[in-house]
């Protein structure tokens, strides 16, 4: 059985790629790893959206190195546990982890087989408008979030594929595309390849 594919996607806070990635896990077949959280809910989350833990519990983890990335985001934890990533894989399936620039470069070092998407707004003032749309926040969280979202930026070169979310769906429809060609990519070919070259040394 052939191992499944790990797709990584990620960019600053207000990028919209949580709703980009729901979307195009729901209509391709892809595994949307759901991450583990100290945050509390938000109105209309449950264990869909996260994996709700305590302090505790995910220190717990931490030292159990349950996960396959994780990182202290604004006071709060987030991360991937390892386990169901893997297993997933081991199956055969294709694995979608939508996570925050910090962590996505920890799965990059750790698997670097991974294939990397970076979403942004169409421009800096779009993405500074949405996270001004948000108004959950105080000035301050706000200037760190675009601080931390031109930090992040800094880091897009190091990806794969660039996803531009100015319409949904045309993003939805930009991230489907680069899932529908994981499977094509020569690279995870080369043994189809070697097995061709065997073939001519029979003949």
């Amino acid at each position: 059985m052939r191992k499944g594919k790990l797709l990584v996607v990620s960019g600053p806070s207000g990028a919209g790629k949580s709703t980009i990635s729901q979307r195009a896990a729901k209509e391709c077949e892809i595994f949307l790893s759901v991450s583990a959280t100290t945050r509390p809910p938000r109105q209309g989350e449950d264990e869909r959206h996260y994996i709700f833990l305590t302090q505790e519990e995910f220190q717990k983890k931490i030292d159990e190195n349950a996960f396959l990335e994780y990182a202290n985001v604004y006071g709060q934890y987030y991360g991937t546990l390892r386990k169901p990533v893997l297993e997933m894989m081991e199956q055969g399936k294709n694995v979608l982890l939508e996570i925050d620039v910090q962590g996505s470069m920890q799965v990059k070092k750790a698997y670097d087989e991974c294939e990397m998407v970076f979403v942004l707004p169409p421009s800096l003032n779009e993405l500074k408008r949405r996270l001004k749309a948000r108004k959950s926040e105080t000035e301050e969280q706000y200037n760190l979030r675009v601080a931390k979202a031109l930090e992040e930026i800094a880091i897009a070169p190091q990806y794969d594929y660039l996803v531009i979310n100015e319409e949904i769906d045309s993003a939805v429809m930009q991230l489907k595309e680069v899932i529908s060609s994981l499977d094509r990519k020569m690279k995870y070919h080369v043994d189809f390849i070697h097995a061709y070259m065997e073939e001519e040394k029979d003949i």
